[in-house]
């Protein structure tokens, strides 16, 4: 289980697929809690016993515990007709929860991540994702052996790659992201169909990788209105 901290992120999950096992709250808050389900197992506990669970240096007012789905196996027919990302390695837990919001923002619903990139129950990027994980999929696996299994153009960031602004990204595909400091590794490098960059106009030695997939899904989805 994980996790969630606040009322509106609380809320995200409860409407969504997840499985709510219980919700912890202060009794400021108890009226609100009456607009959400009666099945769920609600508990009222004191400020300083939330303050005491909560990961959080101002704690608010509610925690929900959260049971961690089982994703159906990635397969062709699960990404067909859609962009996902692809996280080779990205450690920073607020970087990791920025992605997740963005990816929510463009409709993108699948993130495949390297079994090295950071826990996406991790409490901070949990918090980073402000409710947008309620709505993304995000599975952890071997990335050379889902790449080679999954038939799909693949897209690489990096900084000797095609301008995405002259980049057709056709209608489906992965978009892969690296590592903050080492990019993407040799190895699924090796598995790209065409390596694409975001062209610097300025002096700025890199883009901070949340940014960045940021961006480009701008671009892709830019694309698919045309």
């Amino acid at each position: 289980m994980f996790l969630v901290e606040g009322y509106k992120s609380v809320v995200e999950f409860v409407n969504a697929a997840y499985q709510v096992d219980a919700i912890y709250h202060t009794s400021e808050i108890a009226p609100k809690m009456m607009n959400l389900s009666r099945k769920i197992n609600f508990q009222e506990i004191s400020s300083s016993d939330l303050e005491k669970i909560s990961s959080l240096k101002t704690p608010q007012d509610v925690i929900g515990l959260i049971k961690i789905p089982k994703w159906p196996r990635l397969n062709y027919n699960l990404l067909k007709n859609k962009f996902s990302l692809i996280l080779d390695g990205v450690q920073d837990p607020g970087n990791m929860g920025t992605i997740i919001r963005t990816a929510d923002w463009f409709g993108i619903t699948d993130i495949i991540c390297s079994d090295d990139t950071v826990d996406v129950y991790n409490p901070k990027v949990v918090q980073a994702t402000m409710g947008s994980l309620a709505r993304v999929n995000v599975h952890y696996g071997n990335l050379t052996t889902i790449l080679a299994e999954i038939k799909l153009p693949l897209f690489g960031a990096m900084l000797d790659g095609e301008n995405i602004y002259s980049t057709n990204f056709g209608h489906e595909g992965l978009l892969a992201m690296g590592n903050e400091g080492n990019g993407l590794r040799p190895e699924i490098q090796q598995l790209i169909n065409k390596t694409v960059t975001i062209p610097r106009i300025g002096y700025a030695e890199s883009l901070n990788v949340a940014i960045a997939t940021a961006i480009l899904c701008s671009e892709i989805k830019r694309n698919s209105f045309k």
